[in-house]
C-alpha cells in the first residue's frame, strides 16, 4: 500500500506509520455485528472488540440496539446505532460512548431500499475534532465475500488504497478459512480504529445478507470526510 499522510478520524494514536494487519474474528452468529474481536498480527494481542448486546460489558458497551467498538482495555472508541425510522436502513456513528445530543461522526445507508445490500450503500463522514483533513473514500468489492478495499481520493485527485479486507489463509494447512475469520489490512497513516468502524458498518448493512443469497453481489460503498 502507498504511504498516506496521517488520516485521523477516531484519533492519531490509531494511525501507524507502518502497514498494520489485523485478524478479525466474528464472535457470535445470532445477528449481524453481534460481536467481533480484532487481533494485531505483530503482537498477537487484542486490538479492538465490538459488542451489540448492550449489557454494560467493558464499561463502554452500547445501549440496546447500539454497537460499540472498544479498545483492548474496554475503552469506547465508536458507537454505531440504527436510525429509526428509516426506509434505507440508515446507521449513525458517534465518537466514543454516545451521549444524548451528541453530533454523529458519520452516517451510513443503503443506496436503494430495493434489492438488498447488493444495490450498494452510501456513507457520509461528518466533521469532528479528530478529522480535519478533507478526503473521499469508497469501498470497492464484496464484503460478503470478504474481498474489498477502501480507497481514498486526495485533493490532487490521486487515489490510494488505505485498507483492504480479504479472506484469512492458514498458511500451514494451505486452507482458506471461513468468512467468520478474515484479515483487515490497514495502510500506513490510516486510522485503524476507523477502519474497524467501516467493517462494523459493512457488516450491519450487508455482511450477513450473504447467507441469504447476496454472496455473489458486490457492495459499493462511498464515503466522504469534510
Amino acid at each position: 500500500m502507498q504511504q498516506l499522510a496521517a488520516m485521523a478520524v477516531v484519533g492519531e494514536e490509531y494511525c501507524d506509520l507502518k502497514e498494520r494487519l489485523l485478524t478479525v474474528r466474528k464472535t457470535s452468529h445470532f445477528s449481524p455485528g453481534d460481536g467481533f474481536a480484532a487481533y494485531d498480527n505483530r503482537t498477537g494481542g487484542l486490538a479492538f472488540r465490538a459488542d451489540t448486546y448492550g449489557r454494560g460489558h467493558g464499561g463502554g458497551a452500547a445501549s440496546p440496539g447500539e454497537l460499540a467498538l472498544l479498545g483492548p482495555a474496554g475503552e469506547p472508541l465508536l458507537t454505531v446505532r440504527r436510525r429509526r425510522p428509516s426506509l434505507h436502513q440508515r446507521w449513525e456513528g458517534f465518537l466514543g460512548a454516545r451521549a444524548d445530543g451528541q453530533k454523529s461522526l458519520f452516517s451510513a445507508r443503503r443506496s436503494s431500499i430495493l434489492g438488498g445490500a447488493g444495490r450498494g450503500a452510501v456513507v457520509e463522514l461528518l466533521p469532528s475534532p479528530a478529522s480535519a483533513a478533507a478526503a473521499e473514500l469508497r469501498v470497492e468489492g464484496s464484503f460478503g465475500r470478504r474481498c474489498c478495499r477502501v480507497v481514498a481520493k486526495g485533493e490532487d485527485g490521486e487515489e490510494t488504497v488505505v485498507a483492504e479486507i480479504r479472506r484469512k489463509v492458514d498458511e500451514a494447512a494451505r486452507v482458506v478459512m471461513g468468512r467468520d475469520v478474515f484479515v483487515l489490512r490497514v495502510g500506513p497513516g490510516f486510522d485503524a480504529a476507523f477502519a474497524m468502524g467501516i467493517v462494523l458498518v459493512l457488516d450491519q448493512i450487508a455482511g450477513d445478507e450473504a447467507d441469504g443469497g447476496d454472496a455473489g453481489q458486490d457492495v459499493a460503498v462511498h464515503a466522504r470526510i469534510w
